[in-house]
């Protein structure tokens, strides 16, 4: 799909070219059973079930990923249970590498690291963004990257995301709904 006449424009005009959970999964070529498997054992907290029911509003979440991506199976199967259980949000993906445009507003340290979440208002205007990893997990990977050997680091990642279970990425994209509801902006 050829959207080259949406460069440098609002990430909201992206969404009807996103793809929902299911289709995204049906589609990927890499890591569909991770995506699925994640998907299926994902449980929310109720605390933060809480936390959105006390915001409300409908919310948009547009990933960025690529399946084979090991942090986006990580943490957006958790999402999209998440947004499943409140009524109004929704969640779509669109592939990073077919979209550089886009993925360039959301560099890391320069680099098109994945999966990036923006968040959407009922305008399709962007409100917030978080990504690629939940901060803690980020800090880790940036301070053992170049010192400790790739295996290890991507083996410690994952044994993080097990423990985790989603939640640190559900809590920091609350973070950042609560602050926007608030009328803080990120």
């Amino acid at each position: 799909m050829n959207i080259d006449h949406l460069r440098h424009a609002n990430p909201g005009n992206y969404w009807d070219w996103a793809v929902p959970f299911d289709a995204w999964v049906d589609a990927a070529r890499k890591q569909q059973d991770m995506w699925d498997g994640y998907y299926r054992r994902a449980r929310v907290p109720e605390e933060l079930l809480e936390r959105a029911t006390r915001i409300g509003g409908k919310w948009r979440f547009l990933v960025i990923a690529e399946d084979w991506c090991g942090d986006a199976f990580n943490t957006i199967p958790f999402l999209q249970k998440f947004v499943d259980a409140i009524e109004g949000w929704e969640l779509r993906f669109i592939r990073r590498d077919e979209n550089p445009e886009l993925m360039n507003r959301y560099l890391t340290d320069g680099a098109r690291s994945i999966p990036i979440v923006v968040v959407l208002n009922e305008d399709n205007e962007e409100v917030a963004w978080w990504g690629p990893r939940p901060e803690e997990l980020q800090a880790y990977f940036k301070s053992h990257k170049g010192v400790m050997e790739g295996r290890d680091l991507y083996k410690n990642l994952r044994a993080w995301y097990v423990r985790d279970r989603g939640k640190t990425t559900l809590a920091e994209l609350m973070d950042r709904l609560e602050e926007e509801s608030a009328g803080v902006h990120s």
